[in-house]
């Protein structure tokens, strides 16, 4: 099985850390559990030199960055800000798209292009002045076997069907384009559940990624396949989206919804946040200053939404739930932990997805019964809203570890029960 991490940011990306480099990226994921990256930010001229003179080819369309042993997809993230009327309403549209490539030699090709367009330089998700239409039409002019992907779908302020600058569904965005559009971005303030409830995405792969600025953040979200990692080529992983194999796309692991910094509508600045049903009763107004609200993924997804809250299409790719290790073992101040785990269970992945719960719980308690929770699809997270993140509910895991306590002594007093009848 292969876990992959197609969306993450160098350190020619604003507000990223410097360490984002291929060398401390190929060490990084092994210790996550992760075997394949996205580059990212490969329009970036020096990064684009460095990704050269770090990734060898592995596979078709696979690099290898030798000291790690990590393999690499080409990938970068852009911004398109343009005007476009929908249903004689003109207003400005900012949307971000991942794309993905085969090799340097289109790589350079679509540099070459874009450069001739904005600004490449600048920053390492450059910004363009370019409907989406034309882009997907000049980059699929250079290679049919470039793919693009609108990601994180539902931010209100860049994703193609959010709040702020979005449209109501991927159609009004590419027009006869959007036939080119094989999958999208769920973010972390949405999961699959909530995206199954609009038919109009049943066409699309939900790919999940972690959007990542720093090293801790690696493989928050991303995608499992059915592939030796010995011989997955590009081609592999494209038609695993393309044709949503459910056979080679097993699953995505995501952050509970409300872990994202956007699932809730609030308002920041006044420390306010409520859900859906709150804020259309306060006319999404916030209740302390009286300025807007930013609408949150959460209403979002219920504005568009065509199907009851639960609702699972026809062979959907199932998803599994995660929070970081690091920022569970943090957040129980029992950061030592965090190495004793990995030790014993290989990388985070392991520990996060795979190991006994028992076992965990015997290391501590608390980061044991957070991630049984999770496993579990328990509501262990206050909502982010506006910016922030949402974080992990203490009384919640206290809940967890009385219900447990319970089990086990149901379970003892079972054990007596059966000696005495013997």
């Amino acid at each position: 099985m292969i876990l992959a991490d197609f969306h993450l940011h160098s350190k020619y990306s604003r507000a990223t850390s410097p360490l984002m480099n291929i060398i401390d990226l190929g060490k990084a994921a092994k210790e996550k559990g992760l075997n394949l990256l996205g580059t990212g930010d490969f329009t970036h001229p020096m990064y684009f030199v460095e990704l050269k003179k770090n990734l060898t080819k592995f596979n078709d369309g696979i690099f290898i960055e030798e000291k790690s042993g990590t393999k690499f997809i080409l990938t970068t993230e852009i911004c398109l800000i343009f005007s476009k009327e929908i249903n004689q309403v003109k207003k400005v549209r900012k949307i971000h798209l991942l794309v993905f490539a085969k090799n340097f030699e289109i790589v350079g090709q679509i540099n070459e292009l874009l450069s001739k367009v904005g600004n490449v330089k600048a920053d390492g998700r450059p910004i363009f002045g370019m409907n989406a239409v034309d882009f997907t039409e000049k980059i699929l002019e250079i290679s049919e076997e470039n793919f693009i992907v609108p990601a994180h779908v539902w931010t209100p302020w860049f994703g193609i069907l959010g709040s702020k600058s979005g449209f109501d569904n991927i159609e009004e965005c590419f027009e006869d384009k959007s036939k080119e559009i094989y999958a999208v971005e769920t973010g972390l303030s949405s999961d699959p559940l909530m995206n199954w409830r609009i038919s109009n995405l049943d066409k699309y792969a939900l790919i999940s990624n972690s959007d990542s600025h720093s090293l801790h953040n690696l493989g928050r979200e991303c995608n499992a396949f059915n592939f030796d990692e010995e011989k997955v080529n590009y081609a592999d992983i494209i038609n695993a989206l393309k044709f949503k194999d459910n056979a080679k796309f097993l699953f995505t692991v995501e952050v509970p919804p409300e872990f994202g910094k956007y699932h809730y509508t609030g308002h920041r600045n006044c420390n306010f946040s409520c859900p859906q049903k709150e804020a259309i009763n306060l006319h999404n107004l916030c209740p302390v200053c009286k300025n807007p609200l930013t609408i949150g993924v959460e209403q979002r997804v219920e504005e568009l939404a065509d199907r009851e809250s639960g609702f699972i299409p026809k062979n959907a790719i199932p998803f599994k739930n995660i929070i970081p290790l690091w920022e569970i073992c943090e957040k129980f101040k029992v950061k030592d932990k965090e190495k004793i785990l990995t030790e014993k269970f290989n990388n985070d992945m392991n520990v996060l997805l795979n190991a006994p719960i028992e076992e965990l719980v015997r290391i501590d308690e608390n980061v044991g019964n957070v991630i049984g929770a999770l496993r579990n699809n328990k509501h262990i997270v206050k909502p982010g809203y506006d910016g922030v993140y949402g974080e992990i509910l203490t009384e919640s895991i206290n809940t967890c570890n009385r219900e447990n306590s319970n089990k086990e002594e149901r379970t003892k007093e079972k054990e007596k029960s059966k000696g005495k009848e013997r």
